[in-house]
């Protein structure tokens, strides 16, 4: 059997239960067909890039799956005949993140305030290198800016 990666978008006006069934019918779906959900992860309701069947939003949920290829052909065949399934999309990889995938591990620093090396917005200028200080703008020789 091969592993995958499974993300559908699930439209914003359904309630995170709501999608949680989902999810737990899709896991129904594999397990009938011989394969096995590893990992269950709901990501939350997310803006999406551009409108999608009219909505500007929606519920994310990752699904680390092994199973065959029937099992697979038979949760995509579903999802596009829900009408609360917005867009779904299938990897396959060579093997599944064991931890919080990368969106969980975002939220994560998100709620702690961790915004790189900055500090945040606002932050300190970065360091300028070799380059050294500025000069004041009266003492700009006439190579660097006379028009």
């Amino acid at each position: 059997m091969a592993l995958y990666e499974h993300v559908f978008l699930a439209r914003q006006d359904v309630s995170a239960q709501q999608v949680e069934a989902l999810a737990e019918q899709f896991k129904g779906v594999i397990e009938a067909h011989g394969g096995k959900v590893e990992k269950t992860e709901y990501w939350g309701v997310k803006s999406v890039a551009y409108r999608i069947k009219k909505n500007r939003k929606a519920h994310f949920t990752l699904l680390n799956l092994n199973a065959p290829a029937a099992a697979l052909n038979e949760l995509e065949r579903q999802e596009g005949i829900n009408e609360d399934i917005l867009r779904f999309l299938t990897v396959r990889v060579e093997e599944l993140e064991a931890g919080p995938s990368a969106m969980l591990r975002k939220r994560d620093d998100d709620e702690r305030g961790e915004r790189g090396e900055r500090g945040g917005r606002g932050g300190a200028r970065p360091d300028r290198g070799d380059r050294g200080p500025r000069r004041p703008r009266d003492e700009a020789g006439p190579e660097e800016g006379a028009l």
